[in-house]
Parts: C-alpha cells; structure tokens; sequence
C-alpha cells in the first residue's frame, strides 16, 4: 500500500476577527453607561465646601464654570479659588464614584490609543529627555519612583539621560502593569501614594510627579507621602499647570490647563514651596520656562471647534447620531480643523517669549528632602 508524508487534514485555522471600529465599541458601551446615568450624576460629587482646602479660609471666590468639553460627558463644574492665599480647586470636588466615571475610557478603554498617541509623540519624548536633564543637574539617583507614570514614558526617555538608574511607576491605572510587561519600568505600583507611602518608606532617591498632582484629591497628602519614599538627600521634582498664568483669564474654559473634570487642584509656586519647606524640603530650582507647554493658542481652537460638534456619538449620550448627524458633525470638525494650523504656528512663535513670562503655562519646582 503506498503511503505519503503528508499530513492528515485538519481544519483550517480560523482568522482572527477585524478590530471592531469606534462606531461599534460605543454602541457595546452604551447600555452600561445608560444604565448608570439612570440614577442621576448627584453621586459623582461631594459636598460643596465653603472653605479653602489649602489653607482652611472661607473667602472663596468663583473662577470658572465649564462643561467637559473633550468627553462631553455630562455634567457643569465650577473652580473656586481663595482670596486668602489664591489656591484654586474644583467645587464641589468629584467623589470616588465621579473619578471612576470620568477618568473611565480616557487613558485607557475607548480613548486610549489616541491619548496614548498623544503622550508618546517626539515633542513629549523630547520634554521628558529634559525632565531628567534637569534632575540630573542636582543629583544622580539610584532609584526613580515615578508618580502618575501612566505608560512609563517618562521612564523610557529618561534612561538616556541617567543611564544607571532603575525607575519604577505608581499610577491608579492598569497600564502601569503594561509599563512594566513592556520593560518601560522595573517595578509597576497600582494604586494611591499615600496609600503606599509606608510600604515603599525610604526606598527612593528621586520621585517625580509630572503634571499628576492636580488630579489628585489632597495634594498636601500626596506631598507628605513623597517625604515619607524619599531617602533623606532624595529629590523630588514636580510640574503643575501654572494658574497665574493671565492666559486662564483670557481663555477662560478653552484654556486647557483647566481641563476639567479631570483637574481638581490647582497649586500657586508660592504655596508648594511653603508646603515643601514645610514638610522638611528645601527647594533647589524652579522653572517656568522648560516646563512651559506650547499649547495655549492651538488648544484654544481645538476645544472651542469640539464644543460646536452638534452630535457626537459617545456611550454616555443617550443615542447615535445616525447618519445625517454624523455627517454633520464631520463637516463642522474638518471646516475647523484649519483654523488650528495657524494657531499651532503661533504657539511655536511665542514660545520662547512666553516661556520667558508670566503667561508661561506650567512650572517646575526641585526639591531636597533633608534629614
């Protein structure tokens, strides 16, 4: 009987299914985001405060209303800022249940990819290599715990600048732990500082919290808690949005620093460097120059152009915008789109004069823990 060496037949393996299209991810959202939205967004706020959470006065003034002009997920927030001492914060502040449902589907989920885009761009990579710079220009740390890592890019650019020193990444979000699968980290930490702070106390010679403590809820906890990982000589360094720049008067809610609902805390230079002396810190630099963000004018556009779209198709509103609506919206989107061009030329001609001003956007303080 002849034989062959063939294999026997087996069934072809099946392809993998297409990547399912944004139309089709938020209508498999939209049950779950209406079935939350039944109840009311009463929950996603805490009570109103009547004075200040920095520094305890009840002179309070309003600053700004807005909507959420990115998501449009529903809903109006207001920042207040003392008359005391100029903190400004979001009031009422969001509650547990309102940080899970507006942090939701941005850095990860539905908009991740495009934010992850975003953060991972050669301008951002460039921006980081700089961070470390200027870290590098006061200590040589052994050990880098990073604080709002979200994927570990800063981690990633910063190890050209500090070649011999192992970073780790604390964020609330699951994709510290894809940082570290993606060796972009050595260790990934999910969760809230201060609720770490004593497991990880002394184990630190630099943390850096870049552009994350005006998400946070208690920033003065967050400080305290950087003092307690920190190895006395250990350094911290720390960019926020700038809110004495005069471009948040000008801009009002199409200033993107505001970028509300997310931002809750907006801290003065003068009120961190109290706080961090007060802690046992002395400040060694601060900056509003390399920590300026040439963003102000092109954001202004981008945010003012998204307000305009008439229908969105989101899993937190109620319906699609079928297909009139949609065609619509693409329509008012790309007759807007270029009035950002110019916008983005302007940013990148002001820059240098900007940074060197008080319109500049963001600024950075460097801080030695001492014993």
């Amino acid at each position: 009987m002849a034989t062959t060496n063939q294999p026997p037949d087996t069934p072809d393996t099946p392809a993998p299914p297409p990547p399912a299209s944004d139309a089709e991810r938020v209508a498999r959202l939209r049950p779950a985001y209406q079935a939350e939205l039944a109840d009311g967004i009463a929950r996603f706020f805490e009570p109103r405060r009547t004075d200040c959470p920095w520094c305890g006065a009840r002179q309070l003034r309003r600053r700004l209303r807005t909507k959420d002009h990115l998501q449009r997920k529903p809903g109006t927030f207001t920042l207040d800022q003392c008359r005391d001492c100029g903190h400004t914060f979001q009031n009422p502040q969001l509650s547990a249940a309102g940080l899970d449902f507006y942090y939701r589907d941005f850095y990860d989920g539905l908009y991740a990819e495009k934010i992850g885009g975003a953060l991972d761009s050669d301008a951002a990579r460039k921006r980081n290599h700089e961070r470390a710079m200027a870290m590098r220009r006061h200590a040589r740390p052994k050990r880098w715990l990073d604080v709002g890592t979200a994927g570990g890019d800063f981690c990633l650019a910063a190890r050209e600048a500090l070649p011999g020193t192992t970073f780790d990444g604390l964020d609330i979000g699951a994709h510290v732990l894809g940082a570290q699968q993606a060796g972009r980290i050595e260790r990934a930490y999910q969760g809230f500082l201060p609720d770490l702070a004593d497991e990880l106390a002394g184990q630190y010679d630099a943390v850096s919290m870049f552009h994350c403590l005006e998400h946070t809820t208690d920033p003065q906890a967050q400080l305290a808690a950087v003092h307690t990982v920190l190895r006395p000589g250990g350094h911290l360094i720390i960019e926020v949005p700038n809110p004495e720049s005069p471009f948040g008067r000008l801009f009002g809610q199409y200033w993107l620093p505001w970028f509300q609902p997310q931002h809750q805390h907006f801290v003065t230079m003068r009120n961190l460097r109290r706080a961090l002396t007060e802690l046992g810190f002395t400040v060694v630099a601060t900056d509003r120059e390399e920590s300026h963000i040439p963003v102000d004018f092109t954001a202004l556009v981008g945010l003012y152009v998204l307000r305009l779209l008439p229908f969105r198709d989101e899993p937190w509103l109620p319906r699609p915008p079928g297909r009139l609506g949609a065609a619509v919206t693409k329509t008012v989107f790309w007759a807007g789109i270029p009035f950002c061009f110019p916008m983005y030329a302007l940013d990148r001609l002001l820059a240098p004069v900007i940074r060197r001003s008080r319109f500049s956007n963001a600024f950075r303080v460097i801080a030695r823990r001492e014993e």
